[in-house]
């Protein structure tokens, strides 16, 4: 028999989100583990190495968006399925973007692999930079697909309400990795050195093991995964539901890798010491995320949940309480990073001061925007499991596009990294902002328990449904 799958329905708000967060404290723990492993052991091979993992993370996040966009499609249609007592629609739901994140997933790897090279000049890659670039990407795209089921297989836990199982899963998965990235990297006793293709191969294994563990506990523990024969119509009227939600979320997503970009290539013309700087610190930011993440992560399935179950009030109190808690705990964390910078820096690039430099100057500005990057996330999610995606998708571009990426662009004439870190602080705040309001805005637009809301209109995209009418209640 599955287990109970409506359990973010029930319970104390406050209760119910601290407990979940702190159940995914390792799974968030792992997500970033297998960049800081990655980083750290890299890191060791010298300058170079490292500076290739930074030119690789643009497009490793444009792929994830895309997985990331149709996994927000699934989980969000799932959990609606699930909070609104329809066990059955929810597996057909899973089985179906199951086939479609594959799917995608075999489209990537293809069109990575044979325009791998072109991409990474376009991005400032030159010589053996270049080389160690492509070396590890041939590999990442090969293995894409095991990423893409791990990390679909893991929503779904957490759209069923086991986010505890889902963060063992993610912890094992990083596990494995960080014993296998030495191993492969350096190549001790039978093991050949590979480098940093030894890198990305143990990335992929630990994934492949990750997906299919995770894939047999949705299916058997949750009977969300059935290996029935999916009729053509009813696989694409599923395609359709879970795309509604998808194109806004992956478009809403690649707006960070395609801002990204931009940035990377305006940092490669500061040298490769401040590529590998902000690489370093990039990955070293994600410590300050784990538990903010670990609490984002289950908010889209419990909104949806709830959305599903017409309990909005429990949703007004969701966004209370997240964008609270957000705040203040990511206000402390950016007090430690500026007092612990130079601790950081040190362990991360102990032979090259320039490194060190350029990593404690960034350690003690962009963290102060930390606590508005996650409301902007957490407005984004409000939005996107209320039934409005495209919202998601405006508060991205706004931010990407918009602020960070013509704030980042001052930092050219003025031949200034202090002006592009200021550039993301300053980007941040105002997004920040902008998502706090707009999200308190969709709260007062929400209708009591159990009614019927109006449905969001669709003027230019979405945008209209940034800022929704208050509801009001007819007599």
């Amino acid at each position: 028999m599955p287990k109970d799958s409506a359990a973010y329905t029930r319970g104390a708000i406050g209760s119910t989100l601290i407990k979940t967060a702190f159940a995914m404290v390792p799974g968030t723990l792992a997500m970033s583990g297998y960049n800081l492993a990655d980083a750290f052991f890299v890191g060791r091979l010298g300058r170079e190495p490292l500076a290739a993992m930074g030119f690789t993370f643009p497009v490793i996040m444009l792929a994830w968006c895309i997985f990331h966009g149709v996994g927000v499609g699934v989980v969000t249609t799932v959990s609606q399925s699930l909070g609104g007592g329809r066990h059955n629609r929810a597996a057909g739901l899973v089985e179906c973007g199951i086939l479609l994140s594959v799917l995608i997933s075999v489209v990537i790897a293809a069109v990575g692999m044979a325009g791998c090279g072109w991409i990474f000049r376009q991005f400032g890659a030159r010589g053996n930079t270049l080389v160690l670039v492509m070396a590890y990407m041939n590999i990442w795209f090969f293995g894409c697909v095991t990423g893409t089921l791990s990390g679909l297989g893991n929503s779904l836990l957490i759209a069923a309400g086991d986010a505890r199982t889902a963060a063992v899963m993610m912890m094992a998965g990083m596990v494995f990795n960080a014993i296998l990235d030495p191993l492969m990297i350096f190549g001790p006793g039978p093991f050949p050195a590979m480098g940093i293709r030894g890198a990305a191969l143990a990335t992929v294994l630990s994934q492949m093991l990750a997906a299919g563990a995770v894939l047999a506990i949705v299916k058997f523990r949750h009977g969300l995964i059935r290996l029935e024969k999916i009729p053509a119509r009813r696989l694409f009227t599923a395609w359709k539901m879970i795309i509604r939600f998808a194109v806004p979320a992956t478009i809403g997503m690649l707006m960070m890798p395609a801002g990204m970009a931009v940035i990377t290539r305006i940092t490669a013309t500061f040298g490769d010491a401040v590529v590998a700087a902000t690489a370093a610190a990039g990955r070293v930011e994600a410590v300050a995320f784990i538990l903010p993440m670990a609490m984002g992560i289950s908010l889209v399935p419990m909104i949806g949940q709830n959305y599903g179950a017409k309990l909005y009030g429990r949703i007004r109190g969701i966004q209370r309480f997240a964008m609270r808690f957000a705040g203040i705990y990511l206000f402390v964390m950016a007090a430690l990073f500026f007092i612990l910078a130079p601790t950081v820096a040190g362990w991360f690039a102990p032979g090259d001061a320039e490194v060190r430099r350029v990593m404690i100057l960034g350690m003690r500005i962009v963290p102060w925007g930390f606590s508005f990057i996650e409301i902007h996330r957490y407005g984004g999610f409000f939005f996107t499991g209320s039934g409005r995606p495209s919202v998601a998708a405006w508060l991205n571009g706004i931010r990407m596009l918009g602020l960070l990426v013509p704030l980042s662009l001052l930092a050219l004439p003025f031949d200034s990294v202090t002006i592009l870190f200021c550039a993301r602080l300053l980007a941040d705040t105002l997004s920040g902002l902008l998502a706090w309001y707009a999200s308190s805005r969709l709260m007062k637009a929400l209708p009591a328990n159990g009614a019927v809301p109006p449905a969001p209109s669709k003027g230019f995209f979405g945008l209209q449904q940034m800022f929704p009418p208050p509801y009001r209640r007819t007599k």
